[in-house]
């Protein structure tokens, strides 16, 4: 697997940065197919309290594993990321086999220092919004009222629903959709 660890934010990762990742990302070098010709790409960020690790990899398939993970130490964090990444692999292996009794993403054994029998997500509530035309402004000042971090809506120029969301840095994000 091919690795790629940068910086943001005015940190440069050390060379011990560095072949720390690289040594705890080889443990999903037999769990993904084709793992020669993958490319992962490790984003370490530092902020005044914490540090953040981003570690996303596109595999074979159209699919994408990422983690993302904040801690004080960068060797927790990238420790915490890797631990994500491994349960994400399982768990789209367990999926993949009960539904299609096929794997995708394979794996050599069960990682010990992974919890084995983790509940599955499932869908335990659904709701129906009536999305209003408004813009993004008005997106923002309705999530607020409402306290939540993200707020879905049919914006008033192209009227096509949005999701306007608040990131970790305290700015906003807007996701536009778009039909195939």
């Amino acid at each position: 697997m091919k690795i790629e660890v940068l910086g943001k934010n005015g940190f440069t990762p050390s060379e011990a940065n560095r072949e720390y990742a690289e040594k705890k990302l080889a443990k999903l070098d037999g769990r993904i197919p084709d793992a020669d010709l993958t490319h992962a790409r490790v984003v370490c960020k530092v902020y005044k309290t914490f540090h953040k690790v981003e570690v996303t990899i596109p595999v074979k398939g159209g699919r994408i594993l990422r983690s993302e993970v904040s801690d004080v130490d960068i060797y927790a964090a990238i420790d915490k990321s890797i631990d994500k990444l491994l349960t994400q692999v399982r768990r789209h292996n367990d999926r993949v086999k009960d539904k299609l009794g096929k794997t995708s993403i394979r794996y050599a054994e069960e990682p010990s220092d992974v919890a084995v029998n983790e509940p599955e997500p499932k869908v335990t509530r659904s709701k129906k919004v009536e999305l209003e035309p408004m813009t993004k402004d008005e997106a923002i000042d309705q999530m607020e009222l409402l306290g939540h971090d993200f707020f879905v809506y049919l914006d008033k120029e192209t009227m096509k629903t949005n999701v306007i969301y608040l990131r970790d840095d305290g700015d906003y994000a807007v996701i536009e959709t778009e039909s195939k």
